[in-house]
């Protein structure tokens, strides 16, 4: 782990104005959406060949007072690809017990112990080897914490937002939904990595 002060930048809280004139970085690698079982059963072979899977989920968002959406997605990527698995369509996600459980598969992401609850609603089981890439920044002096602020500070790029209030519920993805829903779980992967090997650069 990185401490503060072994790497510049570190000890810096960049301003939005800072990190909107960052060059805008987006997932340009294979995604696949997953939308059966038969594909979720590949996918999940798949990431339990990989050692460091970034992570996210996303959910369709609450508008009326008391409303609690389900979970809609979750996301994984991986040295090779990213998967987007749209849960409306799955009826068992049984698969992705063993690789929610194995401590020894890093899943990397941003405010993890909301998403774990949401899992926990939708699937169940036992959750290991979770890590939460914003208490990693915070032990290592960094001032922002946020998925964006992160990839400012260690990646020198600025990701987009623009689709987070998106219908995620949706029967058909859109194209600009897939990208940022497979850029967040790919940034998260690349900032545990950065955290983890600063001196490495970008994987």
């Amino acid at each position: 782990m990185t401490t503060e002060g072994t790497r510049p930048g570190f000890d810096l809280k960049m301003t939005a104005e800072e990190i909107n004139g960052l060059p805008i970085a987006a997932y340009e690698g294979t995604v696949h959406v997953v939308r059966t079982e038969v594909e979720l059963e590949k996918a999940a072979h798949a990431l339990r060949r990989e050692t460091v899977l970034g992570f996210d989920t996303e959910t369709k968002p609450n508008f009326a007072k008391g409303e609690n959406n389900p979970l809609s997605l979750i996301q994984f990527a991986g040295s090779r690809a990213a998967y987007i698995i749209q849960l409306r369509h799955i009826q068992s996600c049984a698969p992705l017990h063993k690789l929610f459980s194995d401590e020894s598969i890093i899943k990397a992401g941003i405010d993890i112990p909301q998403d774990l609850v949401k899992l926990q609603e939708r699937i169940g089981g036992d959750y290991n080897g979770f890590v939460d890439v914003s208490l990693d920044a915070k032990q290592a002096g960094l001032k922002n914490f946020s998925l964006r602020g992160l990839a400012a500070i260690l990646l020198g790029v600025r990701i987009s937002k623009g689709m987070r209030v998106s219908n995620w519920a949706r029967d058909t993805l859109l194209p600009s939904q897939i990208k940022y829903a497979a850029t967040d779980a790919w940034i998260s992967r690349e900032l545990y990595l950065r955290l983890q090997h600063p001196e490495a650069g970008r994987q």
